[in-house]
């Protein structure tokens, strides 16, 4: 039997080899069919050259002009290089003022690890409590300005103030280059750049808020934003597996995120967001999926199965997270929103303080009147459009079975097939949907609207999308495509230039000056006369900038990202609300307080929007006014404590003591030996 066998096994093996060595001539006979690219000749390879030199060239170009423009404005609206170091730190306003008054922190320690150290357990700043400053309020770009100053030895060149600001001029830079390489990376022409960065400029008062406020967040962080915007474009644009090539991506993100959650000192709001359990359910269902041949029956119900699981491992991961991962539930975003689409109603002072504050109200006429007059509005509802109903043909023909070309030509007028496309759309709507809601992320969505826009008009895909819809036969439609992607561009450049240029001009030409000497004299009182243990109350605000020009202590800060610290700034707060003078004094002896400062601008404050005053919020908040719920009126038998404290009559003076006051404030100290009366 053993010798029987052998024949048969070696049979087999012949066999083996057999089919080996045909599926080995098959690959090398479809390598041999696979035509080799030829290289391209001299010339072309030099016009390929020059053009990505001076696409470059402009885009690094623009970046540059836009940060001088930047820096030149800001010095003609502040006079900043003719002012004192005081009056430089005023012009820093709000929350601004506390993330450079720890960039100044940072440059009087001794050491980067004492430094660091001090900031993560700060008990200098706010009274009766210790703050972790790095993790509250992001300083990691002011730990990186704070380095880069003293490791550069430009402390010897250049003064700290023009060495911050001048890094975040200069990433503003950077912004209008990523959005000008975005925008040509997608069109394929730097013209397309050139007019990103046109209307961005042009529409500044609605793409940036950096000329009213040069330490916010978003000035540090929408810079990278637009990068890595721009290298994913790349990324999407020069691989042609698209379901492939974006698993790559969700590896990337998880990445990211997972070194956020440990630079942001372990949070674990990242770890609990239905962001995350998305792009694992997506990775999870490209293991379990299978190859079937496309078009086919069974290729539709897996599609469907997928879907459907995606949809299910999402909410399980999610919930399985939040089971898991210890974190903090974000019901006052949920009782914000719920108050602001009118789905309930609050009394709350904070609540209704943030619902009237502009940055969170929906966008106004203004707004959308802007982008109109700019011609951006109109062209990017176009590009959209076009974009939006190409990209649902594309996803309904696959869904249909229908094969489409890997590569997409021009003549095919196929643009939403694109995966760079499909995921500006995705984003640009998305984008587009909140800040419909919410008027701040206008500065997140219309720089995108920009860059969407000039390319649109700059590709001729899209006009060829557009005439393969239309079904022109008239002129060649892709020799109009062509004409079309050039000279609709250069109409709207030169229209802009001859409408906004000079306007931009007289801008840099004006002289403007900001004049504050009420708060000058009340900072250089407070230095002069005040002690150095002494801890201020008073507006948020106004504790922001106290805290930067004095160094002082303070009973709160402008921040609102802490249940704390909010609950302190509404008891502050209470100094403009109808309340005993025995009331205020509890509340702040309570954080140690041993000056008051009442400002003028809010105790006689006349507000545009009713409902919206300070005054009227506490009110409101106190039971003190008619509501809307049916309450009835009810009259508080002490007057306004702003305005009582002024006059100087008992039981006012028994607590509070007037030691300054000019046009805009009034410093009281408080008394520290006092006989309550009942």
């Amino acid at each position: 039997m053993a010798e029987e066998e052998g024949p048969t096994v070696e049979l087999r093996q012949r066999k083996k080899l057999k089919s080996s060595e045909n599926k080995e001539s098959v690959k090398e006979e479809k390598i041999s069919d696979t035509p080799i690219p030829e290289r391209a000749p001299k010339h072309v390879l030099f016009q390929r050259f020059a053009k990505i030199f001076i696409g470059c060239l402009a885009a690094v170009t623009s970046g540059m002009m836009y940060a001088l423009y930047l820096s030149a404005y800001h010095e003609r609206k502040f006079w900043f290089s003719n002012r004192q170091e005081l009056e430089r730190e005023i012009t820093f306003q709000g929350d601004s003022a506390i993330y450079y008054s720890y960039y100044k922190d940072m440059l009087k320690a001794p050491s980067f690890e004492r430094g660091v150290y001090e900031l993560t357990h700060n008990n200098k700043t706010v009274s009766l409590k210790t703050i972790n400053a790095v993790q509250q309020m992001s300083l990691y770009p002011e730990l990186i300005a704070s380095v880069l100053y003293q490791a550069t030895g430009s402390n010897e060149i250049i003064e700290p103030v023009y060495f911050y600001i001048g890094i975040v001029f200069g990433l503003q830079g950077i912004y209008v280059t990523a959005l000008f390489v975005t925008s040509w990376l997608m069109s394929g022409t730097w013209l397309a750049g050139m007019l990103t960065v046109a209307w961005f400029i042009i529409n500044r008062v609605d793409t940036t808020r950096i000329e009213y406020s040069i330490p916010l967040r978003e000035n540090w962080a929408l810079p990278y934003f637009a990068c890595q915007i721009a290298a994913l474009t790349g990324y999407l644009k020069s691989n042609l597996n698209t379901y492939g090539e974006v698993h790559e991506v969700y590896k990337i993100y998880i990445f990211s995120l997972f070194l956020g959650y440990l630079l942001q000192f372990e949070n674990s709001a990242l770890l609990v967001s239905p962001l995350l359990s998305l792009v694992v359910a997506l990775m999870l269902a490209k293991c379990l999926q299978l190859n079937v041949k496309k078009g086919t029956f069974i290729a539709k119900i897996i599609k469907v199965i997928n879907f459907y699981l995606v949809c299910t491992l999402t909410v399980t991961l999610n919930i399985i997270m939040k089971m898991f991962v210890p974190h903090k539930e974000n019901g006052h975003m949920l009782k914000f929103l719920e108050v602001k689409f009118g789905l309930n109603m609050t009394k709350n002072f904070t609540m209704n303080w943030l619902l009237c504050q502009e940055s969170l109200q929906a966008p106004s006429q203004d707004f959308f009147l802007r982008l109109t007059q700019s011609s951006l509005l109109p062209f990017y509802i176009l590009v959209l459009i076009i974009c939006f109903l190409s990209m649902m043909q594309v996803i309904f023909r696959r869904i249909g079975g229908k094969s489409l070309k890997e590569t997409i030509t021009l003549e095919d007028g196929r643009i939403g097939g694109r995966p760079e496309i499909i995921y500006h759309v995705i984003h640009t709507i998305l984008l587009g949907s909140l800040a419909m809601v919410i008027e701040g992320l206008k500065y997140l969505w219309t720089p995108y609207v920009c860059m969407l826009a000039a390319f649109g008009v700059c590709s001729p895909e899209l006009w060829m999308t557009l005439f393969k819809w239309l079904r022109l036969r008239t002129v060649h439609p892709v020799l109009l495509a062509l004409i079309l992607s050039m000279a609709v561009p250069t109409i709207i450049g030169l229209s802009l230039w001859k409408e906004f240029f000079p306007r931009l001009m007289t801008e840099l030409m004006e002289l403007q000056e900001f004049y504050d000497p009420d708060t000058v004299e009340l900072m250089t009182w407070i230095k002069r006369q005040a002690p150095v243990a002494a801890v201020f109350a008073g507006s948020p605000q106004l504790m922001g900038a106290i805290k930067l020009c004095t160094g002082w202590m303070v009973t709160s800060l402008p921040l609102y990202n802490d249940d704390d610290l909010l609950k302190r700034n509404e008891n502050i707060y209470q100094i403009y609300s109808k309340r005993s003078a025995e009331d205020i004094y509890k509340i702040l002896t309570s954080y140690k307080a041993n000056y008051l400062i009442v400002e003028d601008a809010i105790c006689n404050e006349v507000g545009t929007t009713r409902g919206c005053r300070v005054k009227d919020l506490l009110d409101i908040a106190n039971g003190h006014v008619v509501c809307e719920e049916g309450d009835k009126l009810t009259y508080s038998k002490y007057g306004r404590f702003c305005h009582e404290v002024k006059i100087n009559y008992s039981p006012y003076v028994n607590y509070f003591t007037r030691v300054y006051w000019n046009r805009s404030y009034f410093v009281y100290k408080i008394n520290t030996v006092i006989s309550f009366q009942s």
